[in-house]
């Protein structure tokens, strides 16, 4: 049932189920609803005999449990079944829908609900995981939980919702989700190339050496503690690090745990989880294609950062482009970029291609900012043309610069007159094709919502 509904504008009046001599007064379960608070938690449904037989979430707790006393969900098939034998409704505010997320799983695994009973084993359902045995944990989502050397959360309900949420608490704890192997008494990882995440302060950069094994085990078990519902308690265990750590003078670290505590009471003021979710775009081991691609191409160093670019078109009129970012093979949804094409008139690919080419490397030598390890283009070899045109034309030197021609799948590169064909159970190519259409996906969603705004006026 959707979380945005609303309860009857004008509510019938509330019935009261008759006590038994010497007990309180109590309400109808959808009279009850009404009662509940606008604001995340976890609701519990209950039998006749007072059993939970259904544990949910909610942003709006008082929405979301009433839409089930709606005359839909009485006809949904998916809650059929349940409806008739709720006898009575209770729930347990958060902070957070982040904090009602994981309350929601902890409860599920606990109570073991009969109504939650394909959560309780089904290894379909998303999980967070943690590396254990590693110098440097980490923190991965997962539909195929290991059995060990990890430490396991979940099952979640909801995907994007978990997705959202780790990419929240990768913004307070700093944790790595790349697939590196390191090893900290390597000397070659000191002169490692960190990835984005360092620069925009949501990883420490363990792959640098940045941050000490035992620095990173601490704040992997802050973030444990987190998960395991001991909010309150690590927060006073922060406070109270930052107050010995000013005392001794240690004010970047006294600052950065500040930083952590007010992120953790802020929690309810991210929004949406979905809103931060990565998407599900790649279906192949990103190692396994980075490696591939280093190999196919004859590259120094694996490509750790991937840009894709699209271009599309809107009613055959305006073009949009868009550009997406994959880091370690993942996409990385905060290094997405949408673009209006504004000196190309009428349905120009070519032409379209040089702009946002142009437009987004000078941006980069603006910022000061390095180039993508490989940049991918849609489309064949008049699209990768247009995308060279643009990098001489701004003197820059180009990174490995490939085009991707869907029809055939034949990879285009600069200055070989024949495409490359790889293997349809290629890595390499797998990682590309997921690349590819998070570019085509990303454009078409830009498309749409230039449409919509068109024909709706939606602002």
């Amino acid at each position: 049932m959707p979380e945005s509904s609303e309860p009857p504008a004008n509510p019938e009046p509330v019935e009261v189920v008759p006590p038994l001599p010497g007990e309180p007064v109590r309400l109808l379960p959808r009279d009850k609803v009404r009662t509940f608070p606008p604001t995340p938690g976890v609701y519990l449904m209950k039998d006749a005999r007072g059993r939970v037989i259904y544990v949910g979430k909610a942003i709006n707790l008082r929405n979301r449990a009433g839409s089930y006393f709606s005359k839909q969900a009485a006809e949904d098939r998916r809650t059929a079944d349940l409806i008739p034998e709720i006898c009575d409704i209770d729930f347990l505010p958060t902070d957070s829908e982040v904090d009602a997320l994981l309350l929601e799983s902890r409860l599920i695994k606990d109570i073991q609900p009969r109504f939650n009973s394909d959560l309780k084993d089904d290894k379909t359902f998303p999980y967070l995981q943690i590396t254990t045995r590693e110098a440097f944990p980490r923190v991965e989502f997962t539909r195929k939980p290991r059995s060990r050397g990890v430490k396991l959360f979940g099952p979640f309900t909801s995907a994007r919702k978990l997705r959202g949420a780790i990419a929240v608490l990768q913004k307070i704890f700093r944790f790595r989700n790349c697939t590196l192997d390191i090893d900290p008494d390597e000397e070659k990882w000191r002169w490692f190339r960190p990835c984005l995440l360092a620069s925009l302060g949501q990883c420490t950069a363990p792959c640098n050496l940045r941050i000490t094994k035992e620095e990173y085990r601490r704040d992997i078990k802050r973030l444990i503690m987190f998960l395991e519902g001991k909010k309150e308690r690590l927060i006073k265990v922060m406070n109270a690090e930052m107050v010995a750590a000013s005392k001794e003078l240690k004010f970047e670290k006294a600052a950065r745990l500040r930083d952590q505590v007010k992120a953790l009471l802020t929690l309810q003021e991210r929004g949406d989880l979905a809103s931060h979710a990565q998407p599900e775009a790649f279906y192949v081991d990103p190692k396994k294609g980075l490696l591939g691609l280093k190999k196919v191409f004859g590259m120094s160093s694996l490509p750790r950062r991937i840009e894709g670019v699209d271009i599309a078109h809107l009613q055959g009129g305006e073009t949009v482009a868009s550009l997406v970012q994959f880091i370690d093979g993942v996409p990385f949804k905060q290094g997405y970029k949408r673009f209006k094409i504004r000196t190309v008139d009428g349905v120009d690919d070519f032409a379209s291609m040089r702009e946002v080419v142009s437009r987004r490397f000078r941006r980069l030598d603006q910022e000061g900012e390095s180039y993508p390890d490989l940049l991918l283009i849609d489309g064949g070899k008049g699209q990768l043309s247009a995308a060279m045109d643009a990098l001489k034309s701004i003197g820059v030197t180009p990174p490995l610069t490939i085009s991707l021609a869907k029809r055939e799948e034949e990879i285009f590169l600069p200055g070989e007159s024949e495409p490359r064909v790889l293997s349809k159970h290629s890595y390499a190519l797998r990682l590309l094709q997921s690349v590819r259409d998070e570019s085509h996906r990303f454009a078409q969603q830009y498309h749409h919502l230039l449409r919509r705004k068109s024909t709706f006026g939606e602002e």
